[in-house]
């Protein structure tokens, strides 16, 4: 078959982390150097993990390479191409990570809110209220999202104004509840706000509607990420300027301000979006990429220092890669990674800088060894015979 009429999977397991990044040390969680952070193998340490499809893959494997960590219950002999990846880009957060997954590093620095209280400039806080329409904002502070909710949600429902907050990563987050206050309003918000802040170099701006009553209020599936664009041509780019169908499953299409996209699939959960994945498995075109993010390890688990959450979390998808496997062809590809880490065992709450796997289908037993995530990038334009894209080599041996 010609690489035009080739399939790519492109499938990031958000957050899930092997450890031995060699710049952890600048890192930190709670002023906690992240050196020593490996999500994989803390989990494992507490239980041992079930994970024979990624496992016969080459994870395992892939867990000594990076950091010379053993798991319980991760010693298959790998039967896939496995390795490691290192990130060079200076963000330990989810753009960062994707956009050189994609093949394109972070040129510059992101800005990060102080962890102080107020978080926010003065002049940025005002403008925040006057597109809101309100006559200030709630939170203004680092803090997680469901904790602030359960602080602020009443009083957003008195004052009407919005919940303001910030996190490690280069982000500004808005709350707001999605009846009283309004979706579509609180979507226009986060668009005019993201225009204020992507100039001083914030990743993104996120809208987290919620619904429910005090002492009930839930996050919805309604988030909508507005992220700054790459700053140059992405594996996605290339693709769909070579003609190609794009898929992108979850918060693909926000993490890549919707371009190079021909379609999105979205969900209320990953279970919903591990069956965009398998029915694309069965209906993806030919010569097309698919992109698809897995949030949950990351959101649900990571953050919240869920060690058993976390477990299972990664149990249930590898039984979702299992049925992939078993679906797809000769001539298509399907890589297996994750962004960075976020270790449920360490301090803080937020992300760890880590190395990540490399897991493939499609090329049989093949070790790459030590690789850098823009090679990832690479290997899927060698894989779908496109020109090359960004600084990566690809690793796929195609004899």
């Amino acid at each position: 078959m010609s690489r035009d009429q080739n399939r790519a999977f492109l499938i990031v397991m958000d957050s899930v982390g092997i450890g031995g990044a060699p710049d952890a040390a600048g890192f930190f969680n709670d002023e906690r150097p992240d050196s020593g952070a490996n999500t994989l193998a803390h989990i494992a340490a507490v239980r041992a993990l079930a994970l024979p499809n990624l496992d016969r893959l080459g994870l395992g494997a892939a867990l000594h390479l990076a950091s010379g960590a053993q798991a319980a219950g991760l010693g298959a002999t790998p039967q896939g191409l496995w390795g490691a990846a290192s990130e060079v880009s200076r963000g330990k957060d989810t753009p960062s990570g994707h956009w050189e997954l994609a093949g394109v590093p972070v040129p510059f620095e992101w800005h990060y809110f102080p962890k102080t209280r107020p978080a926010f400039p003065p002049e940025l806080t005002r403008q925040i209220a006057e597109l809101a329409g309100t006559s200030g904002i709630l939170g203004n502070c680092h803090a997680s999202g469901t904790e602030i909710l359960a602080e602020l949600g009443a009083e957003h429902l008195r004052t009407g104004w919005p919940i303001c907050y910030t996190s490690a990563d280069s982000v500004l987050q808005i709350a707001a509840h999605e009846e009283a206050f309004g979706l579509g309003r609180l979507l226009d918000l986060c668009e005019k706000v993201a225009a204020l802040v992507h100039p001083m170099r914030v990743g993104r701006v996120i809208a987290r509607p919620f619904l429910g009553q005090e002492g009930a209020f839930r996050r919805t599936a309604n988030r909508h990420d507005y992220a700054i664009p790459a700053p140059a041509e992405t594996i996605l780019d290339r693709a769909a300027g070579a003609g190609r169908v794009t898929h992108a499953i979850g918060k693909i299409g926000d993490i890549f301000s919707h371009r190079g996209i021909s379609h999105l699939h979205k969900g209320q959960s990953d279970a919903d979006l591990a069956q965009h994945l398998l029915r694309l498995a069965e209906e993806a075109e030919p010569g097309s990429l698919t992109f698809a993010n897995f949030v949950e390890f990351d959101s649900l688990y990571g953050h919240r220092r869920d060690i058993e959450g976390y477990a299972q979390a990664l149990e249930w998808f590898d039984r979702i890669a299992g049925a992939l496997m078993a679906r797809l062809r000769p001539g298509d590809l399907a890589i297996f990674t994750a962004d960075h880490g976020n270790d449920p065992s360490w301090s803080g709450t937020d992300h760890t800088r880590e190395r990540v796997p490399v897991l493939g289908w499609g090329y049989g037993a093949q070790p790459i060894g030590q690789v850098a995530f823009v090679d990832v990038a690479a290997s899927v334009a060698d894989h779908l015979g496109l020109a090359p894209v960004g600084p990566g080599r690809s690793f796929l041996d195609l004899r």
